[in-house]
This record gives structure tokens, C-alpha cells and sequence, in this order.
């Protein structure tokens, strides 16, 4: 099982590597939280003003791909960068406008991954889904 501190330090490789122009402009929290058939994550802003990351709390077993937890991650700092839910300056009007969210990932070089992750919606998570809330 991954835990609290797995996914603590998966936050940080990743916005180090991935997103390092990105401020940390507050507290950022990240945690696995609910068991969502049709949600992946979440990002909402504390009444203390920090940052939440809510990655579903199915993704704490190792049968999920570990690429999935990464894409999930990597999709909610992309809001967070663009002022959703985060003190940066909200640069769009809706979250996804345009696909900016997909886009943003395949420029940072996910393009692959979001295809493995499609192809992962479609023929596995729903048995996966099924077996893990049994």
C-alpha cells in the first residue's frame, strides 16, 4: 500500500522536475481521500488559505499504476498553476477551457502517459474499481 508519505514525496519529484517554474505561494496538502468511481482528484482552497490535493484513496493500492497516481498529481498542479484553487492569478476563466489542461500535460511531456491512461479507463479501471470497493 502507499502511503501518507509516499505521496507526500510523489508531489514533490514531481513538481521539482515537472513544474519547477510553479511557485509554492502556500501550504500545499496533498492526501488520499474518498473512493471515486468517476473522479481521479481534486484541488480546493482551505479556509486557512492552504492548498488541498485529494487523490483518490483507491490509488493507495499498488494495483493501480503508479503513472496514474503521477498524471493525477501532475493534472491538479496544472489548476494550481493557473490560479484555480491556489493564490497564482487565475489565468483562465473555466479550469479546463480549451482542453488547457491536456494540452499543458502533453507540452511537459505526458503525451504518452495520458494515452496509457485512456487505454486504462477503458479496459481496466472499472473490473479495478469493482474489486477494490468490494
Amino acid at each position: 500500500m502507499r502511503d501518507q508519505n509516499w505521496l507526500e514525496s510523489r508531489l514533490e519529484q514531481i513538481w521539482q522536475l515537472l513544474f519547477p517554474e510553479v511557485e509554492k505561494k502556500n501550504n500545499v496538502i496533498i492526501k488520499f481521500k474518498g473512493r471515486w468511481k468517476n473522479k481521479f482528484g481534486h484541488i480546493k482552497l482551505l479556509k486557512d488559505k492552504s492548498t488541498e490535493i485529494c487523490i483518490n484513496g483507491l490509488f493507495s493500492n499498488e494495483l493501480v499504476p503508479e503513472y496514474i497516481v503521477d498524471l493525477t498529481i501532475a493534472h491538479e498542479l496544472i489548476h494550481y498553476g493557473h490560479g484555480f484553487q491556489s493564490p497564482h492569478k487565475q489565468k483562465f476563466r473555466y479550469p479546463h477551457q480549451g482542453s488547457v489542461v491536456k494540452r499543458e500535460l502533453m507540452n511537459r511531456g505526458f503525451a504518452h502517459l495520458l494515452r496509457l491512461e485512456k487505454k486504462f479507463i477503458k479496459e481496466d479501471w472499472l473490473i479495478l474499481y469493482k474489486s477494490l470497493t468490494r
